[in-house]
């Protein structure tokens, strides 16, 4: 066997494991992800694009971030001019687009509300790895469908 066989071969052997690391990396609980929640990025099956469908004067933010433990998620959200709040949830979806609820939050009925959640360690390190996919909804009275809304970045 000559040199460059092994050289070739350890250099094959090495690529899945920096692949490792490399995702490790992006999924680390250092992730603190943020989304600007709007009344006008509600989305509405058949509503026309200048349609606003959620609170048109709805505001706030969301912080989602992992933690030490993979299967842990730490959030806090703000909401203003959308009182009460009944219910709050990461949905997966791209901007545009609704989707289905894969985890739910504290609703900020007193305008804010913050915790710590479990998922499974493989949707937590997707949310962290790719949150364009998901969205934070925050729902009340006025609009059940979805009040603010804002992808996650």
């Amino acid at each position: 066997m000559n040199h460059t066989t092994v050289k070739r071969g350890l250099l094959a052997a090495a690529i899945p494991v920096v692949g490792l690391f490399a995702y490790a990396n992006i999924a680390s609980a250092d992730d603190t992800l943020t989304a600007s929640l709007k009344g006008r990025n509600e989305v509405a099956t058949g509503a026309s694009n200048n349609r606003i469908v959620g609170d048109p004067n709805g505001r706030g933010t969301a912080t989602v971030s992992g933690t030490d433990d993979p299967t842990e998620l730490c959030y806090s959200i703000s909401v203003k001019r959308i009182e009460p709040a009944t219910a709050a949830h990461i949905h997966e979806g791209v901007a545009g687009t609704n989707g289905p609820v894969v985890v739910t939050l504290a609703a900020p009925t007193d305008g804010t509300s913050s915790g710590c959640v479990t998922a499974s360690e493989g949707l937590v390190a997707e949310i962290l790895a790719v949150p364009a996919e998901y969205y934070v909804n925050v729902h009340n009275p006025e609009y059940p469908g979805g009040a603010v809304r804002g992808q996650l970045s």
